[in-house]
């Protein structure tokens, strides 16, 4: 965490402070409004739809400015609770202030708000430090951009620094000037005063530009006990790092090398979370663990390299893929953890829509041939979906093989080939014998190369019916990128039976949602009008110790489906633009696209605006809710 600063005393978040305004009648009171003025702002107020901040719409009518709000604020003497200063002055919404006191009430640490706040990302560490530095009166420091008094600086230990969140700048007439991450924390202010006396100017500064200026002064010492030329505690450092992922649920562990320190993020639900920061020192060490597990050349530090390993703990075994990268400031890893859990979804609960799932079983699954392309980024859930079709399409009377790297899950019955090219098991090799292996159904992991698609293209002109992946934005796309790939438009106009898209966007936490009215702002991003979201029933969690207060709880999919037809197959031969031919798909197959699928979910409460707005491709304006609540749900 890079900061926890902020006021000790917490003063009760009033309950009309959307409404009404501290800082409004402190402008009263200093001459700085009048009467009419603060009457007229409330009847505009009034008018207004949206909720907005009182002082906002001051500014609006230019009846005050900026400038003029925080000198007030700034010399008066009246106490002001954080949570009101951040509404009040357009920082945050009222309901993330609400969510964070909810969880401050929660907390067992006694965390406080502007700790809770940064915790939670509701607002970013330079705008907090402002509001504290406006609350209580002190001036605002930048140690990380400052000409640190070296002698000042060296009357303490690195020890002392590690344990105080305090650092010397330098000494000026009114006397010496010191920063503080929270300058009412009296541990920190003691420790000053018993090293440089009780003559000091107390500064506010964010914790984060105290730890990066105390790093440069000390010149490299170390404040992490872990050693590099310790062996054991470099394993148990990564043994314990694989553990934390494996306990949070972490699709991937990232380890990023960069100036001063060596930084650990896990990406949960989609989403990449900080987890712990390092001495940059440690990483060479860390570094050759990790690919000593993969069985990599260690002495190899030019190049980029990729390798796999299993890893064994209480709970079972995980398998991870691990790539190195090398950059200006060393080598970052990324683990992927494969397989944890080993469990195959059914068709059926992946989350297409009843209409969809139905259109896809008949339309594409139980055609006798042709290709089926799985598309999306990394991380969207391409190969589980693959594999849900291929459990549902096993039977004694079907031969499925496959060619996949890694191989993922374990299915009974089907011929799963893991590809290997450092024995020579390559992908072009495996795809010339995979065709000889008299199979009904070929799985084909990726098209990654011309070579893999001319497979695909040909084994579906023979009669089989091919499973694959791509990376592609949406279901018109991959047909695009197959005709970038110089496989001819005929051809596949005449194999490719589907194209489904998808993402995964992450799902509201069941226990704190609650009701949540867009406003027109976001119904304006995602292209509606208030008139466009009839019968919705959106929601948004507000955060709890079920979900880490994030309002989020695990992840829901996202689809596009697209079942060629002959309007599509001619629009294709033509080589018409993408645009040209998802409008055709719209028109004549019934396509409703990422942003349209998603849309519904948010609708029905499953996920939210936000992530819509994240994660979904916007290359058309969507159709309003009744229609495509028709399309999907009959």
């Amino acid at each position: 965490m890079d900061s926890i600063v902020s006021a000790p005393n917490e003063f009760p978040l009033p309950e009309d402070v959307g409404r009404s305004s501290q800082i409004v009648e402190l402008l009263l009171r200093e001459k700085m409004l009048t009467d009419k003025q603060v009457d007229y702002a409330a009847r505009v107020l009034s008018k207004i739809e949206t909720p907005r901040p009182m002082l906002e719409v001051l500014k609006e009518l230019n009846y005050i400015d900026d400038d003029k709000i925080k000198d007030t604020v700034r010399h008066s003497r009246v106490p002001m609770c954080i949570g009101s200063l951040l509404v009040e002055l357009g920082y945050i919404p009222f309901e993330d202030v609400q969510r964070a006191l909810k969880i401050q009430s929660e907390d067992i640490n006694h965390k406080k708000l502007g700790e809770i706040l940064l915790d939670r990302r509701l607002i970013d560490e330079h705008s907090l430090i402002e509001v504290l530095s406006l609350q209580m009166g002190f001036p605002q420091l930048e140690p990380e951009f400052s000409e640190i008094d070296p002698e000042l600086f060296s009357k303490v230990n690195s020890r002392w620094y590690d344990k105080h969140d305090v650092i010397p700048i330098h000494k000026e007439d009114g006397g010496l000037v010191i920063a503080f991450a929270d300058p009412l924390d009296r541990n920190d202010l003691e420790a000053v005063k018993q090293v440089f006396g009780d003559k000091f100017i107390a500064g506010i500064a964010r914790k984060s530009s105290i730890k990066r200026a105390v790093r440069r002064c000390l010149t490299g010492a170390s404040r992490q006990k872990i050693s590099p030329s310790d062996e054991n505690s470099i394993i148990k450092l990564v043994d314990d790092l694989l553990l934390a992922a494996i306990e949070r649920d972490a699709s991937d562990i990232h380890i990023e090398p960069m100036k001063e320190t060596m930084r650990v993020r896990f990406r949960q639900d989609g989403v990449l979370i900080k987890f712990q920061e390092f001495q940059i020192n440690i990483l060479p060490a860390l570094t050759n663990r990790v690919k000593v597990l993969c069985d990599v050349d260690i002495t190899e530090k030019r190049r980029h390299q990729g390798g796999r390993f299993y890893f064994d703990y209480p709970g079972g075994q995980v398998d991870l893929r691990v790539s190195f990268y090398v950059t200006v400031h060393g080598e970052k890893i990324v683990m992927r953890l494969l397989n944890r859990k080993g469990v195959l979804i059914n068709i059926e609960d992946v989350g297409l829509s009843q209409r969809m799932e139905d259109r896809f079983k008949e339309d594409a699954l139980y055609m006798p041939s042709g290709v089926i392309l799985i598309t999306g980024p990394t991380g969207s859930g391409k190969t589980t979906t693959v594999y849900s079709c291929i459990n549902h399409i096993n039977t004694p009377e079907t031969s499925i093989i496959t060619a996949e790297e890694p191989v993922e899950y374990i299915i009974e019955g089907i011929a799963q080939c893991s590809i290997n090219p450092r024995i020579n098991l390559t992908f072009e090799e495996t795809l010339r014998h995979i065709v000889r292996q008299d199979p009904d159904v070929i799985v084909i992991g990726e098209i990654r190369d011309n070579f893999s698609a001319e497979i695909a293209v040909q084994a579906a002109l023979t009669g089989h019916k091919v499973l694959t992946t791509f990376h592609t934005e949406d279901s018109i796309g991959g047909l695009v990128r197959l005709l970038n790939m110089n496989i001819e438009a005929f051809l596949i106009s005449s194999t490719v039976v589907s194209v489904m898209a998808q993402r995964l966007l992450r799902k509201i936490c069941p226990i704190c949602a609650v009701a949540y009215k867009p406003s027109p702002a976001d119904l304006q991003r995602i292209g509606y009008a208030p008139g466009d979201i009839t019968g919705a029933a959106f929601r948004k969690g507000h955060g709890c110790g079920q979900c880490q207060y994030t309002g989020y709880s695990g992840r829901i999919g996202i689809f596009e489906l697209l079942i060629l037809d002959e309007q599509v197959r001619n629009a294709i031969i033509d080589q018409k633009t993408s645009q040209e031919i998802r409008l055709i798909s719209i028109e004549s197959t019934g396509l409703v696209t990422l942003l349209e699928d998603g849309i519904v979910k948010a609708a029905a409460g499953l996920t939210t605006i936000d992530e819509i707005l994240r994660s979904l491709p916007r290359l058309q304006k969507p159709r309003a809710l009744p229609e495509l609540r028709r399309l999907l749900e009959g």
